[in-house]
């Protein structure tokens, strides 16, 4: 490989990259080559910062200290990292969904400007769900009695979350039978943090339990209800055609990104764009108009609801900024690189950060409210459109053409497209047409060559009639190639690509943002309960080619113990602990009925994957 395809195997990204190298601007394979060596005692997990006694590390070849100050074992502290890995992503998502369940909230008091209800029977299906009566209330009464009983999961009221009872039986079973069962949102997150404070829980199998129970409190709960409840206010998705990659920027128009994971925002900016004022003066400012693009899971929001174009995922961001075609990028939370700001002042482009509890320094911040929603987002967009004369006509480069792709496979549109049953690919999968389905997700990592493992892996799997569904920077990395398109099904096995065909779909569905992993759960839970099994009978299989933030960990987790064998593609900081890693790749399967499997080759992580769904089918009598 030459050096440049080694960062990326996005072709428009490797253009970019070397206009940034003629500029002189530095972006993160950059500052991830400069960081060379990282630090192996981090690496490995063995060193504690949870007092101010050390900080403390432990000598992986024995040669040191075998304990921290207070005594605490390499098992010890390897465990309470990684809990504390994933209270962090489960925080992170599951306030995400707080977030939505305030605005349902606000909207249902008339006190919500520019939102309103789109999705009534979602609505009235989930009221049922929470045992709310429905009779003669209309949509609004609805919305604030489910908001104030969602807004429970949160705290300590029933002693469960709600969006459990969708797991099989057995499931349910086996969480309660090893204390995992997660008992509220905010609850299992202040007690990692708890257990892993100084001279608490030093027993490595317990610390890890309670971080299964963490996970789960967030993939059942944090970001289900984010899901939901977005899906209420913003409408369920159903298939739409759009185009993705760095090209979608346009030279003649006034571009404007959105990046970032609440879609609370980017929809305002959305509907503000539209507006025939703002149209006109970017027109009388030379633009022919207002382009929107999204960027990583606020881009994957519009995309999947409104078909807005997608420029890319966690490691286009800079890029995005250095083809000098872009008059601001408006950011939310999540995955959004503090090195923004600096990179924009070589060029015209503004970031505007929008959320009080992410502020970015160098960037200017216009704080979002929901109570006067779009006459904020009329504020920022103004900005950018204003910002248009400013733009350098030389320093513009955009890279390529867009790449078209189908999105927004939420569960009821899959299960639309089969007649309103899962029947049909239960149907193909019995038959051997399709072997079984991977859920392939995650973030990029420029520790991998960038898409590289997501778009390798999934060529791997649909080639053996794999069947994908991804959410995500995977979804966005399979979509820039030309992986979302019916005529992909050409790469597929023959089972898979007959299926494909008559359905007219992709091999690899694309059912939305980071929180959207929890619709691969609910439709997982269809498929086992229609069959009376549990989800860990079922042949799939998870994945996480490139992943790298604590949001993954937690999403790892509560994948694994939903019954899912997951194989991991860049290490976890564990490997300084042999009991806590034989636990996490093998004695794990005896508590949940899966394991982690750690495969930076892409290639190979997806036979790991095909010989388990293999296994699982010659389990079930499959030939």
């Amino acid at each position: 490989m030459k050096e440049k395809e080694i960062k990326t195997v996005d072709i428009p990204a490797q253009k970019i990259i070397e206009k940034a190298k003629e500029e002189k601007i530095e972006i993160v394979w950059d500052r991830f080559e400069a960081q060379q060596p990282q630090c192996g005692f981090g690496q490995l997990g063995i060193c504690c910062r949870n007092c101010n006694m050390g900080p403390c590390r432990i000598d992986p070849f024995g040669d040191g200290p075998l304990k921290g100050v207070c005594g605490a074992t390499a098992d010890t502290i390897v465990a309470r990292n990684i809990v504390r890995m994933i209270a962090g992503g489960a925080a992170a998502h599951s306030d995400h969904g707080r977030d939505i369940v305030e605005t349902l909230e606000l909207t249902a008091a008339g006190k919500a400007q520019g939102y309103e209800i789109k999705d009534e029977e979602k609505l009235r299906r989930l009221c049922e769900e929470y045992k709310i009566n429905t009779k003669g209330k209309d949509k609004q009464k609805l919305a604030k009695e489910l908001a104030s009983e969602i807004m429970k999961e949160y705290g300590m009221v029933k002693g469960e979350i709600q969006f459990i009872q969708r797991a099989p039986e057995k499931r349910k079973k086996l969480w309660k039978k090893f204390g995992v069962l997660p008992r509220s949102v905010d609850r299992e997150i202040v007690e990692t943090m708890h257990r892993t404070h100084i001279g608490v829980d030093a027993d490595y199998v317990n610390i890890l339990l309670h971080g299964v129970r963490t996970a789960l409190s967030d993939g059942w709960g944090g970001s289900m209800i984010a899901t939901e409840l977005s899906d209420v206010l913003f409408g369920t998705p159903v298939p739409v055609e759009s185009t993705v990659n760095l090209g979608v920027l346009k030279e003649d128009m006034v571009n404007i990104i959105v990046h970032g994971h609440n879609p609370l925002l980017s929809e305002m900016i959305v509907k503000a764009a539209s507006d025939k004022d703002l149209i006109k003066l970017a027109q009388k400012n030379g633009a022919k108009g207002i382009n929107i693009t999204g960027m990583c899971c606020t881009g994957n929001e519009l995309l999947m609801r409104k078909g807005i174009p997608i420029a890319g995922n966690f490691l286009n961001q800079e890029l995005a900024i250095i083809t000098g075609a872009v008059e601001a990028m408006i950011v939310d939370y999540q995955c959004i690189m503090p090195s923004l700001p600096d990179v924009a002042k070589c060029y015209h482009t503004k970031i505007i950060s929008t959320a009080p509890k992410a502020k970015f320094p160098g960037a200017e911040h216009i704080e979002f409210h929901e109570h006067k929603a779009v006459d904020i987002a009329k504020e920022i967009v103004k900005k950018a459109v204003e910002n248009f004369p400013n733009r350098i006509p030389e320093k513009v480069m955009i890279p390529g053409k867009p790449i078209k792709l189908i999105a927004g496979f939420s569960v009821e549109a899959i299960l639309k497209a089969l007649g309103g049953t899962p029947q049909p690919l239960i149907d193909a999968i019995v038959a051997g047409k399709i072997r079984g389905a991977a859920g392939v997700v995650g973030c990029n990592n420029p520790k991998i060559p960038h898409d590289y493992g997501h778009v390798e892996q999934v060529k791997e799997l649909i080639k053996n009639n794999i069947l994908v569904v991804t959410t995500g920077c995977n979804a966005i990395a399979t979509a820039k190639a030309g992986l979302m398109l019916p005529e992909a099904a050409d790469l597929a096995g023959d089972g898979l690509k007959e299926i494909c065909k008559a359905l007219g779909i992709p091999p690899v569905l694309h059912m939305g943002s980071c929180v959207d992993i929890s619709r691969i759960l609910v439709l997982l839970a269809a498929l086992a309960n229609a069959l009376k099994v549990d989800i860990s009978d079922l042949p799939v299989a998870g994945s996480a080619p490139e992943w790298m933030s604590e949001k993954a960990v937690s999403i790892g987790v509560y994948v694994l113990s939903s019954g899912i064998f997951t194989v991991l593609g860049t290490v976890p900081p564990v490997l300084g602990s042999l009991a806590v890693t034989t636990l996490l790749t093998k004695d794990i399967e005896g508590v949940v009925g899966a394991t982690f499997a750690v495969e930076p080759d892409p290639k190979k992580g997806a036979q790991l994957m095909i010989d388990h769904i293999e296994k699982k089918r010659k389990a079930l009598g499959l030939s």
